[in-house]
């Protein structure tokens, strides 16, 4: 309990020291006119409300991930605060606020065209594709979960509900890509954003109220407490991903890029949502710790090992009762509808971006989201004839991910070293590109779907890639300075 509240407060320090400093790094210009006032088309590129463009931001980024990414976060034990206050203070937060600044002064354009203009065309080709399929795997991934979810409610969880309620939410993500961002998106994702903060915050009054004793505290010691879900390094940076660094947050930065109406106002959306999402991932991890080490589940008769959807409903509905099971829902169907909404939503401007097709008129946003769909549709029906078929796209996913966050930090790190010639500030980005490749690596190298190397080799893995990745942006950038002298 001590531990969670300690890193509340560090969060919030985190926001108000290094997030200014960080904001001071980038160099906001208030009286530059963003893409949404410069470049209005009433569709993508709409000055809204910031507390409305905040909300929107907070639930994109959300959905799910900080309160699963946590629960299996968790299970590692204490280590999982350090990486919630330290990944999000120095390695998300800056990773959202940048990456969203970084689009604001380049038209609103999407990751790919970013990556681009930093690290070369043939870059640029390779992550146009490889984030337009992150996009439809993180549109497949939050189809699938919520509609197993909603079969097993309505119609005995059988295949053929769980089919049924993938076509209602495929049809959904259809109508939602579709229309403007400020007639859909912009009314009612709000309401959703405030439910999952609602929930949390009454979980935080509850764990409070009850004080519950036997949850682990950090100075109890980080030992592995769950040896069968693999090491910590490189496994919990994985697991916890949207509570602390998240690449898929950079392709939906872009998106409320087009919608803000002054630089100043960068600082609270990006980096403070990732703040707020750090929050939530703190109090679920206590929540699950308590269920998991602390006589939780024994409490409330639960199983001991259950899955994390398992996790929220119970608790929700043991603390919180009625309405704490409808807020449950909420958080575990409606919010992964919304991030894969927006995901494709992402996907659809990132294609119509690469072919210069406006998207104003509507049948060129049909043309687009219509292929964007049939792919999503086909990953889907192969992977529900699969009995793992989920677990299987989610290990994908969750690599997939941080290797996103990788090019993400790469790109800003080289933006950076241009926008600030002469200091040492891109190290702010540097290093957790770093840091966040020896995790990829590692992982894809060590991990079952990859390519199962003894996980004992891990830190030395980590420790090599960590150490090459900086010895070759020295070398890369030591050549490029020499060559623009010699010019």
């Amino acid at each position: 309990m001590y531990s969670m509240l300690i890193s509340i407060v560090a969060l919030i320090i985190g926001y108000v020291l290094y997030g200014r400093f960080v904001e001071k790094v980038f160099r906001v210009e208030p009286a530059r006119p963003t893409p949404a006032r410069a470049m209005t088309d009433g569709v993508d590129y709409v000055v809204m409300p910031s507390w409305k463009v905040f909300m929107i931001q907070f639930l994109n980024i959300a959905g799910t991930g900080p309160i699963f990414g946590a629960i299996l976060g968790a299970m590692y034990g204490p280590s999982c605060y350090l990486w919630i206050v330290f990944g999000c203070i120095f390695g998300g937060a800056v990773h959202d606020y940048l990456s969203g600044m970084l689009s604001v002064r380049h038209e609103g354009k999407g990751l790919p065209d970013l990556i681009g203009y930093y690290l070369g065309s043939r870059t640029r080709k390779v992550m146009l594709f490889f984030a337009v399929f992150m996009m439809v795997l993180v549109g497949a991934v939050f189809v699938y979960s919520p509609a197993i979810i909603l079969g097993d409610l309505v119609g005995g969880g059988t295949k053929s509900a769980t089919i049924i309620w993938v076509g209602i939410i495929l049809f959904y993500y259809i109508v939602a890509t579709m229309v403007p961002i400020d007639k859909l998106i912009g009314k009612i994702y709000p309401i959703f954003a405030f439910a999952l903060i609602f929930m949390a915050v009454a979980l935080l009054a509850c764990l409070i109220g009850k004080w519950p004793s036997g949850i682990p505290e950090v100075w109890d010691g980080l030992a592995n407490r769950n040896p069968a879900g693999g090491r910590i390094f490189p496994c919990l940076f994985i697991s916890i991903a949207c509570g602390a660094v998240s690449g898929f947050h950079a392709t939906q930065s872009p998106l409320m890029a087009r919608c803000i109406g002054n630089e100043k106002l960068g600082r609270p959306i990006f980096y403070g949502s990732m703040i707020t999402e750090g929050v939530i991932a703190l109090i679920w991890a206590t929540v699950s710790s308590w269920f998991f080490f602390a006589g939780g589940n024994a409490e409330m008769g639960a199983a001991n090992v259950v899955a994390a959807p398992a996790v929220v409903t119970n608790v929700s509905r043991y603390w919180l009762g009625t309405m704490g099971s409808i807020l449950a829902i909420l958080g575990v169907v409606a919010a992964p509808i919304t991030s894969g909404d927006t995901a494709l939503r992402s996907a659809r401007l990132m294609v119509a971006d690469a072919l210069h097709l406006n998207q104003r008129p509507i049948k060129n946003r049909l043309a687009v989201s219509m292929c964007l769909f049939i792919v999503t549709g086909a990953l889907l029906v192969y992977n529900i004839a699969d009995a793992q078929g989920f677990n299987k796209l989610w290990g994908y996913f969750g690599w997939a991910n941080q290797t996103l966050s990788i090019f993400t930090f790469w790109t800003i790190t080289v933006f950076l070293v241009e926008h600030r010639k002469g200091t040492c500030y891109y190290l702010v980005t540097m290093l957790p590109a770093c840091f966040m490749t020896a995790v990829c690596v590692t992982f894809i190298l060590t991990a079952k779907i990859g390519f199962r190397i003894p996980q004992d080799y891990a830190p030395v893995i980590g420790a090599v890639t960590f150490a090459l990745s900086a010895c070759i942006f020295f070398w890369l950038k030591h050549k490029k300075l020499g060559s623009n002298a010699s010019a």
